[in-house]
């Protein structure tokens, strides 16, 4: 349900991609007590279609803001996500950190979220991050967070006057079947998020990359339907 605007608590920024997880962790921030500000990227990614499924998720939960950046990681390429001369992989055999990781993204989209959340007098920055039902990214690791939140302490105004902003990531130890029951119980439309790497534009997913293979995965071991939109039958 949406939160009543009236009671502003206090405020915090949100990494919503417009995905599962993210999604999540914006209801589990507004559920305590945040005005949540959310901040969604157009980074140079070949599947744009989550950032309509962001901007429509934050104004379903009551977020205070919504605002999109653009910022050209992709410009460098290196990755399934942003470079055309890539393929996405699909499949099960996937090997190491695959080639969908975005080289240093979280870093530069947390490094984004901690310049707005010193303008806004935020003191908590919320992101989705998982290491446990994930691809391998090392910038989804409780280390990559803890090491962020010394780089918040040491370089930024609010850290050395001793009021750092934090990253706060609530899913990093939990599996994707925990995270849906979470977000079910908070009332998440998890039809209403992409995870595909390359969804189409209106947002179907392909079923066989990675990321909707570990989404599918997590619907059915919560033990609920999968409302994900495919643009092929998976069999």
């Amino acid at each position: 349900m949406p939160k009543d605007a009236s009671k502003d608590g206090p405020k915090a920024v949100v990494l919503l991609s417009g995905g599962l997880d993210s999604s999540t962790v914006l209801a589990m921030a507004i559920a305590e007590g945040y005005t949540c500000y959310c901040i969604s990227f157009e980074y140079g990614q070949k599947q744009v279609a989550e950032i309509s499924f962001a901007k429509q998720m934050a104004q379903r939960l009551g977020a205070k803001e919504h605002r999109t950046v653009r910022v050209d990681i992709g410009g460098f390429g290196g990755s399934a996500l942003t470079d055309a001369d890539i393929d996405v992989p699909v499949g099960d055999d996937i090997q190491g950190i695959p080639i969908t990781y975005v080289p240093a993204r979280n870093t530069v989209f947390l490094s984004y979220a901690l310049g707005f959340a010193e303008v806004l007098e935020a003191h908590d920055i919320f992101i989705g991050v998982n290491a446990v039902d994930y691809s391998g990214y090392p910038d989804c690791r409780p280390a990559f967070v803890s090491a962020f939140n010394e780089v918040a302490r040491l370089g930024t105004r609010v850290g050395i006057e001793g009021q750092p902003v934090t990253v706060l990531a609530p899913l990093v130890a939990m599996t994707k079947m925990q995270i849906i029951q979470s977000g079910i119980a908070l009332g998440v439309d998890y039809a209403m998020t992409v995870s595909c790497y390359q969804a189409d534009a209106v947002g179907a997913a392909c079923g066989r990359c990675e990321s909707c293979r570990l989404r599918r995965e997590g619907f059915a071991a919560a033990g609920v339907p999968d409302p994900t939109l495919y643009c092929t039958r998976i069999g």
